[in-house]
C-alpha cells in the first residue's frame, strides 16, 4: 500500500527537499504541499492523505492549531501528523503532542530517519523515542508533583496486561520491547497496545502516551518494575 504525504511547510526549499526524498520510495506518494496550517488542514480534506509532516511554525494558521483542526475532524481520523520542528526541545512539539501529533523529528534529520518516520507513524505507532518520553517530553506531560489525577473511568475497564502495557507504552517501549519485557509475542504485545487504546479511546500510540502522563500511569525517569 502506498502512503501518500502531504508537506505543510512555509519554505519552498524545505518542501523541496523532502519531496525529493520522499518521491524515490515505491511505497510513498507525496501528495500536494501547503504553504500553511490552514492549507493543510483543506488539503488533507481534499486529498487522500495518510501522513502530514507539518511544520509547527507557520504564518497564519500554525501547524498546532492545523493540528488540532485534523485531529478533531472524523473524516480525517485515519491522517497521521508528523511535527517537524527545528527545536527539538521547544514546548511547542508538547502542545502538538496534546493537539493530536503522532510525533515529532527535527528538521536536521537525514533521509532514513526521515524515511522511517513517514513510516513508522503510518502503521499507527507513535514517534517518540524512550529517552524523549522519559524524559522532556515526560516531564512537560506530568501532572504537578501533588496534584491528584483527573478521573477517567474507561482505565478501570482495562485488563492488568492492558495495564501493563499502556504504561511501557508511555516510556517509550516499541511493541518488541514490551513483548521482551512481559515475555509474550509481538503479536500478543501488539493485541494488547491496541485493545487498550480502543478502550481508552485515542487514535493512535502518541496519544496513549499523553493520556498515561496526564493520569498519572506514568512520570519521568525510568520506568518501575512491573
Amino acid at each position: 500500500m502506498t502512503i501518500r504525504v502531504l508537506l505543510a511547510d512555509d519554505q519552498a526549499l524545505i518542501r523541496a527537499g523532502y519531496r525529493l526524498i520522499l518521491d524515490t520510495e515505491p511505497d510513498i506518494e507525496v501528495v500536494g504541499e501547503a504553504l500553511d496550517g490552514r492549507q493543510a488542514y483543506e488539503m488533507a480534506r481534499a486529498h487522500r492523505v495518510d501522513v502530514i509532516l507539518m511544520d509547527i511554525r507557520m504564518p497564519g494558521l500554525d501547524g498546532i492549531e492545523a493540528t488540532r483542526l485534523v485531529a478533531a475532524d472524523e473524516n480525517l481520523a485515519g491522517v497521521r501528523i508528523l511535527v517537524l520542528t527545528t527545536f527539538e526541545n521547544d514546548e511547542n512539539v508538547l502542545h502538538a503532542l496534546r493537539a493530536g501529533a503522532s510525533g515529532f523529528l527535527g528538521k536536521n534529520v537525514g533521509p532514513d530517519e526521515l524515511l522511517a518516520g513517514v513510516r513508522t507513524v503510518a502503521a499507527g505507532e507513535a514517534l517518540l523515542s524512550p529517552r524523549a518520553t522519559r524524559g522532556l517530553v515526560g516531564h512537560l506531560l506530568s501532572l504537578p508533583s501533588g496534584v491528584t489525577p483527573p478521573a477517567l473511568p474507561e482505565l478501570e475497564h482495562l485488563t492488568a496486561r492492558e495495564h501493563e502495557v499502556t504504561v511501557l507504552a508511555a516510556y517509550g517501549f516499541s511493541n518488541d520491547d514490551i513483548a521482551e519485557r512481559l515475555g509474550v509475542s509481538v503479536l500478543t504485545a501488539k493485541t494488547h497496545v491496541h485493545r487498550a487504546m480502543t478502550k481508552l479511546g485515542v487514535r493512535d500510540r502518541a496519544q496513549l502516551v499523553v493520556l498515561a502522563y496526564q493520569h498519572g500511569l506514568a512520570r519521568p525517569g525510568e520506568p518501575p518494575a512491573l
